[in-house]
């Protein structure tokens, strides 16, 4: 079955956008979160015209979720994994003096990294007989060759197979990257490190342009968490009790190499922003050059979301608002339904959020509710309007592992609800603010451990036993989201970033 992907256009063929964005495994495929985001940002910005390059992996069916503004201009996807192998081109002639080099200068790129590195790569394919296409560099004889000597340089001492297969998928994504044709824009904005930011990097290192990378949670700590549990990765070294000269296994090539991979976007990066103080020190510890960074918070439509007003309801609604995936840990937040059920037996626990973006996830959580005897108290509610829910809820709770800057606590804060989250991201710093706030909102909620369900059923039911608590709390998340973190505050931030006039035209590009 031939792949679905959503279609690529260019409404006026050959115009320099002013912004194109480069995004890596959401925008337009997935809802909430960074695609969410882009989605507020390109509307928020209508006297931007922009680019989006949607990076995608395998060759699963692909539709939008999302209906394009009018100032997109221009968008593309492209596979990480490679064109379809029917475009393979010919016989692709092997020169080994060449691939020696290349092969010296990607394993440079892939332990070190740095934009200086990367223009050495771009130069060598300048060098090419003809432009090699991606079946050239990963399934020729010439290809084999660059395995080949990659492999004696990094990791002799493992699994050839296993290296091979690894190289496919990082080098792979690399190249694709390298070959895909760039489209003419003023400002090259990447939404994370990794493959995203390597294109953004290419297009100041190649062309000379203004490239920036926002990073709403840290690509490579992310990335490393996910390599460190992956069962598909197999350790084939022993290195004993050794504590020098350790050598090299595929966990390493693959962490090693993203986070290479973010220290030459970092490099060539005009501008590295983030949505937190904290998310600063791991950028420093990767490289990153302090003068730099600069922090733009999310912002929040005051308008909708501030003007909510609480509705009354038969019985105390507790609510988490998100996809039901794994990185959200729904079966936590159910776990701690229980206890809370004990205390509070008219409770009613909700989740809001899509349920098929992981169907066995959302399975298993039904099932979980079932063995537990929660169907009378936990509702699956699916994918619904926020707005016409927050009015109802006395308290937010979000329980997931690893998050950035939540939209879903600032939307509920603007509404004045308190929330129960776990330490992740800027959540801390959302509810019991920074130590130098002035002036000091106070307390806007609780934190917990992460999968802590006693923790997060403590939080909620210290909340609902507790009128007055829960309305203070309300109230200082509310001042604190209406005073730091506005739509307009944001948008006015990334306007200035691009360099963009506020009130410049906006007509120019639509119908």
């Amino acid at each position: 079955m031939t792949a679905v992907g959503i279609p690529a256009f260019d409404r006026i063929p050959g115009q320099e956008t002013d912004v194109c964005l480069i995004v890596e495994g959401c925008y337009p495929h997935i809802t909430g979160g960074v695609s969410s985001w882009l989605d507020w940002l390109m509307r928020n910005l209508p006297q931007c015209s922009f680019s989006v390059i949607s990076l995608v992996s395998g060759d699963e069916a692909r539709a939008s979720k999302y209906t394009f503004p009018p100032n997109l201009l221009r968008f593309a996807e492209i596979n990480l994994k490679g064109p379809p192998k029917k475009a393979f081109s010919g016989h692709f002639k092997a020169d080994a003096e060449l691939a020696e080099v290349f092969a010296e200068q990607l394993t440079r790129l892939l332990q070190r990294g740095g934009a200086d590195v990367l223009g050495e790569v771009l130069s060598t394919l300048d060098r090419f007989p003809r432009c090699p296409t991606y079946h050239n560099l990963t399934r020729s004889e010439f290809a084999w060759q660059v395995v080949c000597s990659m492999y004696r340089r990094m990791m002799p001492e493992a699994s050839f197979i296993d290296y091979f297969w690894a190289w496919q998928s990082l080098v792979g994504g690399l190249f694709s990257m390298l070959l895909f044709p760039l489209p003419p824009a003023r400002n090259y904005h990447a939404i994370s490190t990794g493959y995203a930011g390597l294109l953004a990097a290419r297009a100041a290192v190649e062309r000379g342009a203004r490239a920036i990378v926002t990073e709403h949670g840290i690509y490579t700590n992310e990335r490393r968490i996910e390599i460190l549990t992956a069962d598909w990765i197999e350790d084939t070294i022993d290195n004993g009790l050794a504590v020098e000269n350790r050598r090299k296994d595929l966990r390493d090539l693959w962490i090693d190499t993203f986070e290479s991979y973010a220290r030459t976007c970092y490099d060539a990066c005009e501008k590295i922003t983030t949505l937190y103080s904290d998310n600063q020190k791991l950028q420093l510890d990767m490289g990153a050059e302090y003068g730099k960074l600069t922090v733009i918070p999310n912002g929040i439509d005051l308008k909708r979301f501030g003007s909510l007003k609480p509705e009354p309801t038969s019985r105390p609604t507790v609510a988490l608002i998100g996809r039901v995936v794994p990185i959200k840990d729904v079966k936590t937040f159910i776990a701690a339904a229980q206890p809370v059920r004990d205390a509070v037996p008219d409770v009613c626990l909700l989740v809001l959020g899509p349920l098929d973006e992981d169907k066995e996830y959302a399975d298993e959580c039904r099932a979980m509710i079932e063995d537990m005897d929660l169907e009378e108290t936990v509702v699956l509610a699916g994918r619904v309007n926020v707005l016409e829910w927050l009015p109802k809820i006395q308290v937010m709770v979000l329980s997931s592992l690893s998050e950035a800057q939540p939209l879903t606590v600032l939307e509920a804060g603007a509404a004045g609800i308190p929330c129960v989250t776990t330490n992740v991201g800027s959540c801390r710093e959302i509810l019991h603010g920074t130590a130098d706030e002035d002036p000091a909102f106070g307390m806007g909620g609780i934190v917990t451990d992460v999968v802590a369900p006693d923790q997060i059923a403590e939080g909620v039911i210290k909340l609902l036993r507790d009128d007055q608590l829960r309305r203070q709390m309300g109230e200082n998340l509310r001042a604190r989201v209406h005073n730091l973190y506005s739509s307009d505050l944001s948008r006015d931030a990334y306007a200035r970033l691009y360099g963009q006039a506020e009130g410049r035209e906006a007509a120019r590009w639509q119908a």
